[in-house]
């Protein structure tokens, strides 16, 4: 797909941050949700407000967002057609990211029935995973409709 340089450091970046947070201890004198002192249950933001896992679902899944819109991209260039993002395209790479942000909580999902003690949550703990990367891919495609906007008016 020809990723830019760009999208490797930041997917390189996320997983560094998707290891640390389940891997990392936080002071105890941290605001944390769920068991375990570790960076994912930090509340960013206390009180529950935001937290450390939400951030990283958002950042990870508009990069997702990102990577859709580069591989779409390529795919339509190795045909000889060149494309801007539009609204319909744009679109197209937010639902699948949030597809492989889906695709996450089922893995993460069949984790919690296969090995004991995940520490990966709930269904509130989902459903704000989801609510996250919803948030970071829509994001993402506004601002990939914006630059693409901002390039061709100038």
């Amino acid at each position: 797909v020809r990723f830019h340089v760009s999208l490797l450091w930041g997917l390189t970046l996320w997983g560094v941050a998707r290891r640390a947070g389940g891997l990392l201890p936080v002071p105890d004198s941290w605001p944390t949700a769920g068991s375990g002192n570790v960076l994912y249950n930090w509340w960013v933001i206390p009180p529950e407000r935001l937290k450390f896992d939400q951030v990283v679902h958002a950042y990870g899944f508009g990069l997702t967002t990102i990577a859709c819109w580069q591989s779409l991209r390529h795919a339509f260039a190795n045909r000889g057609v060149a494309v801007t993002p539009t609204v319909g395209l744009i679109t197209l790479c937010v639902a699948g990211a949030m597809g492989f942000g889906a695709t996450n909580e089922v893995i993460e999902f069949a984790a919690t029935r296969l090995i004991p003690d995940t520490n990966v949550g709930g269904y509130e703990n989902t459903g704000w995973d989801l609510v996250a990367n919803a948030v970071g891919a829509t994001t993402a495609g506004g601002l990939l409709l914006g630059f693409s906007t901002r390039h061709a008016a100038g």
